[in-house]
């Protein structure tokens, strides 16, 4: 009697590697979130990411913000400590990239579109993100960063978006 050389599952992780698709560890969560809080550590919203195909799905809920559009990120700490935010760190970036969504060089993993902000000082919106929940997840996590002004998407390093202005330390959700 043969013995099989793979089991089923051993077998159809090494064909989706084999023709390029994405597998994910089976301890992967799907969707990763944060609560947002502002300066003073007061709650000023969420933001959730969750796999979608090769890339993210991201919906964020914010208050308490000035109107018009805002600059957000994915922070490579995933540290909030205010009233600065600066523990988070510089954008994800873990391929090196420059900064901006319309950089010919860019973009890093952490670059996302503005952030719409209405006369109420509130935001509901989704976007995408060109991350991983592996990426955000990793040793040192990450947070997300909503930023004081808006983003260029092409100066390096940051899109000249200014302060930071609320700050969420991602979770697998």
């Amino acid at each position: 009697m043969m013995r099989p050389l793979a089991s089923p599952a051993a077998f159809a992780l090494a064909a989706a590697l084999l023709i390029g698709a994405p597998a994910l560890a089976a301890d992967t969560p799907g969707s990763v979130s944060a609560t947002l809080k502002d300066k003073d550590g007061k709650s000023a919203g969420t933001v959730t990411l969750s796999t979608m195909g090769d890339h993210l799905m991201g919906r964020i809920e914010a208050s308490g913000l000035t109107p018009g559009e805002h600059g957000m990120h994915i922070h490579a700490v995933g540290k909030c400590d205010g009233p600065d935010f600066s523990s988070a760190g510089g954008h994800l970036n873990p391929t090196g990239k420059q900064h901006g969504l319309e950089n010919p060089q860019g973009a890093h993993e952490g670059d996302l579109p503005a952030l719409k902000v209405g006369t109420d000082g509130t935001a509901e919106q989704s976007f995408p993100a060109h991350s991983s929940i592996s990426a955000i997840l990793d040793g040192d996590g990450a947070a997300f960063v909503v930023h004081a002004g808006p983003d260029d998407q092409k100066t390096d390093p940051s899109g000249n978006s200014g302060g930071r202005v609320l700050c969420g330390v991602f979770a697998a959700s």
